[in-house]
């Protein structure tokens, strides 16, 4: 996989990233404490939303509201 090139990650890449299950990413998604963005069907959480939880500057924005 390579991280530096990519833009977004669906959910799955991001449970790996974050040594989360599958099931546990989808959750926290729909709790809104994974940033994501909505494309059609797909699901997806963008790089930066997620670098900037990670860094711990503030709550993630979701894209779907």
């Amino acid at each position: 996989m390579q991280n530096e090139a990519k833009l977004t990650y669906s959910v799955e890449e991001c449970a790996i990233l974050l040594g989360l299950s599958r099931g546990t990413a989808y959750a926290l998604c729909r709790e809104n404490k994974i940033p994501t963005l909505r494309l059609g069907k797909r699901l997806l959480i963008p790089k930066i939303g997620l670098d900037r939880l990670l860094a711990g500057e503030g709550s993630p924005q979701n894209a779907n509201q």
